[in-house]
């Protein structure tokens, strides 16, 4: 007998307030006492972050009877038991402007299916439906990659028409549920197809004139791009395994970034400076930005949400899940990104080698480079890369950028190996055959800890055990300069400006100038400075954060002097002597490359 599906309705009904009102129906609960919860973290962010502490209120009914609802820890609740039909119903604050969580107002309402929808124990691999209600007296529309429903529900709340997106989805199951998320509101849409598929663009926030022709077209571009690289003769577009089209939803503010991946969307942060408008041919600086993000969380469609490490398979989503593979997924996924703007013909071979410098620069900027390597950036991402502080850079490493040049070296490794005969796209093409496309067709598994060395010998006949015991495990840099120079590129180091300096970053704070960190073995380490200082003067001349009065102080001075700084720690002026030092070659140039990647 065919089991009754999960049901779910949620309702945006305080956007002054930003609450959804979220219901959950079961038709045959645990009669032992059903329990529920949320899930303690969002899959592509790995922190715990608690998401039922937004649930303000919680409360269950059966048939006419209330329902005690007893918190057995921070996630979860049980109910006590009964025979008929189990609902639930929660309030949930939701005023987390992120990729992460949920956020509405009177504007528009975004979640994240983990910060709305609980989880019934036991019943998660039952299928499930949701209803989701327009708020009173507006005209807005929903997004979401979520398929509508088609068959009829026995719930008479349930609607049975969808209305500007308003309506009923359905879910395979509660895994499947969680992973689409939903924008609603009065944004701007393009679609287009690519390679037959159908994908949508959802820009929310005030963006006069925004260029959504010119969008569309390189994104299509991009996307295409990627569907031929994973699937060159079939040109399947890989969420069709569960979904009928693809969704970017993109709220744009004045300064925010960001994205996180889902199996057939991505929720995205973009600065409104940005993006493009009618009228100006030349897109902003920055546009190769956001285009760089839109590449990068497409790629995870096949790398992360596919492709996936033995620890994720299945997602345990009450406590940490450690693999210290993320410098593969997130890594090669940010060599992926900007190389896929380059081979899609978005940008140049110019504008693609310029913005490798900087990601190279970026790596060798952190000294902390040299006291974890990226398989241990990788494990302690819930403890440590996902809270930074003022020490990080001198004390850890991205698996994220040290990880793409870890890509690169392996693909400049392969092909100098076989005569350009194999490359790192027939890795993750092996990858892509062996662990991803059949991923929700029931052979759901993932990469073990140490089975990529033997899939990259595998798929290309190279033996890359010494870098990864090197590079990944060990805290060598990759030798970039000697791979480049193979493959035809020059690689060089420049003096970004000939100014002493103390070697540190700083922060603006109001008109004070704030040393955010204060680099290990620097200068302003040597001389006693620390990051949180407030910088007041240098050699009694005031410093504050108006017209660059630190590089024009510093200006009047040579490397190697020692002068007089004084600063306030907490509310107590300090003063210190500190030799400055040279500029350092901090910048990394390439020379157009000779062999296409």
């Amino acid at each position: 007998m065919k089991s009754k599906p999960i049901l779910y309705s949620l309702e945006p009904f305080d956007l002054a307030g930003h609450r959804f009102r979220v219901t959950l129906t079961i038709p045959k609960p645990n009669p032992r006492g059903q329990i529920v919860s949320l899930p303690a973290w969002i899959p592509g962010s790995y922190l715990i972050r608690d998401f039922a502490r937004q649930i303000e209120t919680i409360s269950a009914r059966s048939g006419k009877r209330r329902l005690t609802v007893v918190k057995v820890d921070n996630h979860s609740w049980q109910v006590e038991p009964c025979a008929e039909p189990l609902h639930i119903t929660t309030t949930v604050y939701a005023w987390d402007l992120s990729v992460r969580g949920a956020h509405l107002d009177e504007t528009h309402g975004f979640f994240n299916g983990t910060s709305v929808y609980l989880r019934p124990h036991g019943l998660e691999d039952l299928p499930c439906k949701v209803n989701l209600i327009a708020p009173a007296l507006t005209a807005w529309r929903a997004f979401t990659s979520l398929p509508q429903s088609v068959e009829p529900t026995s719930s008479p709340k349930m609607a049975k028409d969808h209305v500007n997106g308003f309506g009923v989805y359905e879910a395979l199951n509660y895994d499947d549920l969680i992973d689409h998320p939903v924008e609603m509101g009065r944004p701007q849409v393009v679609r287009f197809d690519a390679c037959g598929a159908l994908h949508e663009m959802v820009f929310t926030g005030i963006i006069p004139n925004l260029d959504l022709k010119r969008i569309a077209r390189d994104v299509k571009a991009i996307c295409e791009t990627q569907i031929r690289f994973f699937e060159p003769h079939s040109l399947q577009a890989p969420f069709l395994d569960t979904a009928l089209k693809y969704v970017f939803m993109t709220m744009v503010t004045g300064d925010s970034y960001g994205g996180l991946e889902h199996r057939a969307s991505t929720a995205l942060m973009a600065a409104r400076k940005d993006l493009p408008t009618l009228g100006n041919k030349k897109a902003p600086e920055g546009y190769q930005t956001f285009l760089g993000l839109v590449s990068h969380e497409y790629f995870h469609t096949w790398h992360v949400k596919r492709i996936k490490p033995a620890a994720f398979t299945p997602y345990d989503l009450t406590k940490e899940a450690h693999t210290r593979l993320l410098w593969i997924f997130e890594g090669f996924t940010s060599y992926y990104d900007d190389l896929m703007l380059l081979r899609s013909g978005v940008i140049s071979a110019s504008d693609y080698l310029r913005t490798l410098g900087k990601q190279i620069s970026g790596v060798y900027a952190t000294p902390g480079r040299h006291k974890q390597s990226v398989a241990e950036s990788s494990f302690d991402a819930w403890s440590r890369y996902y809270k930074q502080d003022e020490n990080s850079p001198n004390a850890l490493v991205s698996y994220y950028t040290k990880g793409s040049l870890i890509a690169l070296g392996l693909d400049l490794t392969i092909r100098n190996a076989t005569n350009q005969a194999f490359s790192l796209d027939d890795v993750m093409r092996g990858l892509w055959e062996q662990y991803g496309r059949d991923f929700y067709q029931g052979t759901a598994r993932g990469l073990k800890e140490k089975a990529f060395v033997r899939l990259v010998f595998d798929c290309t006949g190279v033996d890359i055990s010494e870098q990864i015991a090197r590079w990944v495990f060990g805290r060598e840099d990759v030798p970039l300069r000697t791979l480049f120079a193979q493959h035809g590129i020059d690689m060089q180091w420049n003096t970004i400006n000939h100014l002493p300096t103390l070697d540190v970053r700083t922060r603006k704070q109001g008109d004070h100038v704030v040393l955010a960190t204060v680099f290990e073995h620097g200068a302003a380490h040597q001389g006693g400075l620390s990051a949180h200082d407030i910088l007041v003067a240098i050699d009694g001349v005031r410093i504050d954060s108006v017209n660059g009065s630190l590089e024009s102080v510093l200006a009047r001075h040579v490397s190697g002097e020692r002068v007089k700084v004084h600063v306030f720690r907490r509310d107590e002026l300090r003063e210190f002597s500190v030799k400055l030092a040279a500029p350092a070659q901090t910048q990394c140039q390439l020379k157009p490359m000779t062999v296409s990647l």
